[in-house]
C-alpha cells in the first residue's frame, strides 16, 4: 500500500506546476498590487495572494476582496465563447460570425435612421486604454454623439465642482502620505473602512498623530468610529451642514484672508450671504445641533493643517454639484489647499474611476479632459486621430438619460461594455422596459450579468489578470496592470474586441492598434496640451517609478503629486467660491412614503455585483442584500429582524432581509446595491437628475416598508374577495 500511496504523490508532483503573476486587484480605487500564485495540482488551481509590500499607494495590504478577486477568473459560469440569443437561449457562435452579424445589424439601423441610433455605454473599471478607445470607436468607429458609462453615478458631481472651482477635477489634490499630517479631517458621505479599506491605515496614523476626524453620516459605521465628531446627518443635508460651518468659521475668523484674496474670488458675496444664515434653521432641517456644528468648524477653523474628503453620500444627489461646492467653500476660505497636509479630496468608487473619465466615456467629453464643444479641443483631437472635425459627433446625453432615448425609441441598439446597467442604473424597473425596446443589444461581459441575460449577443472578455493596461488610482497616480495569466483560447480584451468590431465596419485604418502599449502612445498624445495631460508618461516609467502622478506634460517632469500649491488651473488662475444655496432633496418622506431610503455599498461586494457574486469566498460572507433599519422603525412597521421585508417607492419595489442597527438614523433606512433582480434596490431609487452634472438622486428616496407576510395577507384576502 505504501508504495502506491508513493506512486501517486510521485504521478501529482509531476503534473503539479506553480506559477508566480505579478497582478493588481479589479476593484476598489486604491488598485492595490500583489503576488497571486498559481499552483496548478491535477487539472485544479489553487491560488494565493500575497500583497505587494513595495506598492507606495497599498503600502503592502490588501482586503478581502483582492485576496479572492482570482475566484470569479476561474468560476464556472464565466463565458468562453460568443453567445447569440436564439428564442431565449444562448448558442455559441465563432467570432467571425458574431462581428459580421453585429457589423451588418449596425449599419442597417444607421442607414435607415441616422448614426446616433446606436448609443455606447462603457465603464469605470475598463483599463485607460480600453476607456480611451471606447470613447474614440464611438465617435470613429460608429460616428454616434451617445456616449455615456456607469462613472456618471459615481464621480460626476465631485468632478464638476473641482472642473467649476479649480479648473480642474483630479480624485485627491495631495498624496495619500500627506493624510497623516494632517489636524483636522472631514470625511462626509464615505464608509472608506467597508469601501477602500486598505485607505484606512493612512486616517488611524493621522489619528494617532492627534488629528481631530469629522465624519458626517446618516449611519455609524466602521469609518465613523474612527471619528471624534460624528454628524449623523439627514440625507440630503450635507450642504446645509457646511454652510453653518461657513458661518462660524467666517464670523469667529478662522478665515485665512491672505489666501482668500491672492488666490480666491467670489468671497466677498459669501461674506456678505453668511450674515442671514440661521443656525437654529440649519440644526431644524438637517437634525445636527448647533453646538456640534460649531464644534466641527472650530476644529477644522483652528487646525493648522486639515484635508476634507467626500464620496457618494454627499455627490450622489440631485444637487450633488453644489453639495461639493460648500464644502469646497469650507476648504477655500481656510486656505487648507495646495500645501503640505492641505486639500481635498473625492474617494473615487471604482477601479478607475479617475482614468475612466479623463479620455473620452463621458458625453460631452474628448481625451485629456477636453470638450468635445469646443472648436479647439475638437481639431486637436481630431487631427490626432486624423479624421476632419466636422465627422466628429457632438455632445450627447448622460448615462440615465440615454436609457429615455432609447426609451423613447430615438436609440435603436446599444453597446455595452464593463457595465451592467440593469442593476446600476436608478428607477431600474424603468430601464429595464426601455432596453426590451430596443432592436439590438451587444453586451461585452465576462458573465451574463443581468444585462448580458437581454442581450442579442453577447462578446466574451479577458479579466483583470489577462489583460494589461494602466490604472488611474484615487491619488491620481498611472500604474501599470500586469496581466501575466493566459486568457481562454476564444476569449479576447475589450480593446481587442474593439479593434476587431473597426475592422468589421471597414474602419481598420482607425482601430489597427497591436498591443495596449500602442494605444497608450495615442492617448498621451491625445491627452497633450489638455488638462489631463498623460504625455510624459510612458509604460517603461510607470513599471520603474512604480507609478507617475498627472499632470504629467514631459517625461522629463516628475509629475505632479501636490495640485494647487502656486496656482489653480482655472483661466485667471483664482479659485472661485459658490453662493450659499441650501440643498434640499427632490423626494420629501409623505404619509404614503413616510421613511428615506439611503443606498451604499458593503466590504465584499464590488458594483453590481457581477464578479463578487460569484467569488465563493466572499458571497459566503454577504449573501444576500439587507435593509439597515433602526429597531424602534422596526418595530413601529412590524418588521422582524432577519425577515423578508418589501421595500416600495412610486417606481417599484424591492424585497430583502431585515438587519437591525442603533446606529441608523430612526427616519432613515440603508440598502447596499450589489445585488440583482428582486434584490435591486435600484428598482426603487429616484432618477431625478443634477441640473450640472446629471448625477441621479441614489441617495434619497420616499419609500414605505412592510413584512412581506403582511403582504401575502393582503393579496390572499383580496383574492378570496375577487373569487367569492
Amino acid at each position: 500500500m505504501s508504495d502506491l500511496i508513493k506512486y501517486f504523490r510521485e504521478k501529482q508532483m509531476k503534473e503539479s506546476s506553480e506559477a508566480i503573476l505579478q497582478a493588481r486587484c479589479p476593484y476598489c480605487s486604491m488598485q492595490c498590487s500583489m503576488e497571486l500564485i498559481e499552483e496548478r495540482i491535477v487539472k485544479r488551481n489553487r491560488f494565493k495572494a500575497k500583497p505587494n509590500k513595495q506598492d507606495p499607494t497599498s503600502e503592502g495590504r490588501l482586503c478581502m476582496k483582492g485576496l479572492f478577486a482570482h475566484q470569479h477568473v476561474i468560476n464556472g459560469e464565466r463565458l468562453k465563447t460568443p453567445v447569440v440569443n436564439i428564442d431565449g437561449e444562448f448558442v455559441s457562435v465563432s467570432w467571425e460570425l458574431a462581428l459580421e452579424v453585429i457589423a451588418e445589424k449596425w449599419r442597417d439601423l444607421q442607414e435607415e435612421y441616422g448614426k446616433d441610433s446606436i448609443g455606447v455605454y462603457g465603464g469605470g473599471s475598463l483599463t485607460n486604454e480600453e476607456a480611451y478607445l471606447l470613447g474614440k470607436f464611438a465617435r470613429v468607429g460608429l460616428g454616434t454623439k451617445y456616449i455615456d458609462y456607469n462613472g456618471r453615478f459615481c464621480m460626476s458631481a465631485a468632478a464638476s465642482a473641482q472642473v467649476a472651482v479649480f479648473g480642474i477635477d483630479r480624485g485627491i489634490t495631495n498624496g495619500l502620505s500627506e493624510i497623516a499630517d494632517a489636524k483636522c479631517i472631514i470625511l462626509a458621505g464615505t464608509n472608506i473602512a467597508e469601501c477602500q479599506p486598505t485607505m484606512m491605515p493612512y486616517f488611524r496614523k493621522a489619528k494617532k498623530n492627534g488629528a481631530f476626524i469629522i465624519a458626517i453620516d446618516p449611519r455609524e459605521t466602521a469609518t465613523t468610529k474612527l471619528a471624534d465628531l460624528h454628524l449623523k446627518v439627514k440625507p440630503g443635508m450635507d450642504a446645509n451642514v457646511v454652510i453653518g460651518m461657513l458661518k462660524v468659521i467666517i464670523e469667529e475668523d478662522f478665515v485665512d484672508h491672505s489666501f482668500v484674496q491672492e488666490r480666491t474670488k467670489g468671497f466677498a458675496e459669501v461674506k456678505e450671504q453668511i450674515k442671514t444664515v440661521s443656525l437654529a434653521m440649519i440644526e431644524k432641517e438637517t437634525g445636527i445641533s448647533q453646538a456640534d456644528i460649531e464644534k466641527a468648524a472650530r476644529e477644522y477653523g483652528k487646525a493648522e493643517t486639515g484635508m476634507v474628503f467626500t464620496a457618494r453620500g454627499v455627490e450622489q444627489h440631485a444637487s450633488g454639484h453644489q453639495n461639493v461646492r460648500q464644502f469646497l467653500n469650507l476648504v477655500l476660505v481656510t486656505g487648507k489647499i495646495g500645501k503640505h497636509a492641505c486639500g481635498y479630496g473625492a474617494i473615487t468608487g471604482q477601479g478607475n474611476g479617475q482614468g475612466g473619465r479623463e479620455h473620452g466615456q463621458k458625453a460631452d467629453q474628448l481625451p485629456g479632459y477636453r470638450s468635445i464643444e469646443n472648436d479647439e479641443h475638437r481639431k486637436y483631437i481630431a487631427s490626432v486621430w486624423e479624421v476632419d472635425e466636422s465627422e466628429l459627433p457632438r455632445k450627447g446625453v448622460s448615462a440615465y438619460e440615454m436609457m429615455e432615448k432609447i426609451d423613447e425609441e430615438e436609440i435603436k441598439a446599444l453597446f455595452v461594455m464593463a457595465s451592467n446597467p440593469i442593476v446600476s442604473t436608478p428607477n431600474s424597473l424603468f430601464v429595464q422596459k426601455a432596453l426590451e425596446k430596443l432592436d439590438f443589444l451587444v453586451v461585452v461581459d465576462m458573465f451574463i450579468s443581468e444585462t448580458a441575460k437581454m442581450a442579442d449577443i453577447i462578446l466574451p472578455c479577458t479579466s483583470y489578470l489577462e489583460d494589461e493596461g494602466t490604472m488611474t488610482n484615487l491619488e491620481g497616480r498611472v500604474v501599470f496592470r500586469e496581466a501575466e495569466r493566459k486568457a481562454p483560447q476564444d476569449v479576447k480584451h475589450d480593446w481587442t474586441i474593439l479593434c476587431e468590431l473597426g475592422r468589421a465596419l471597414g474602419k481598420e485604418k482607425w482601430f489597427s492598434y497591436k498591443s495596449a502599449e500602442d494605444i497608450f502612445n495615442e492617448l498621451r498624445l491625445a491627452s497633450k496640451g489638455g488638462v489631463a495631460d498623460y504625455y510624459g508618461i510612458t509604460y517603461e516609467r510607470i513599471k520603474e517609478e512604480k507609478g507617475v502622478f498627472w499632470p504629467c506634460p514631459k517625461e522629463e517632469d516628475n509629475g505632479t503629486k501636490r495640485l494647487f500649491e502656486s496656482s489653480f488651473m482655472t483661466t485667471d488662475s483664482l479659485a472661485s467660491f459658490t453662493n450659499l444655496e441650501f440643498q434640499y432633496p427632490k423626494e420629501a418622506p409623505s404619509k404614503k412614503y413616510p421613511l428615506v431610503l439611503t443606498t451604499g455599498r458593503v466590504m465584499e461586494h464590488y458594483l453590481t455585483g457581477v464578479q463578487t457574486r460569484r467569488s465563493q469566498d466572499l458571497l459566503q460572507r454577504s449573501l444576500d442584500a439587507f435593509v439597515e433599519i433602526h429597531p424602534n422603525t422596526a418595530k413601529k412597521y412590524g418588521i422582524e429582524e432577519g425577515k423578508l421585508i418589501r421595500i416600495e417607492s412610486v417606481r417599484g419595489t424591492a424585497i430583502v432581509k431585515s438587519r437591525y442597527s442603533e446606529g441608523i438614523r430612526e427616519d432613515t433606512i440603508f440598502v447596499p446595491f450589489h445585488w440583482g433582480d428582486i434584490q435591486s434596490i435600484n428598482r426603487v431609487t429616484s432618477p431625478a437628475l443634477d441640473p450640472v452634472c446629471r448625477m441621479p438622486e441614489f441617495k434619497v428616496s420616499a419609500v414605505a416598508i412592510r413584512p412581506v407576510h403582511q403582504q401575502q395577507k393582503e393579496e390572499e384576502k383580496k383574492y378570496k374577495v375577487l373569487t367569492g
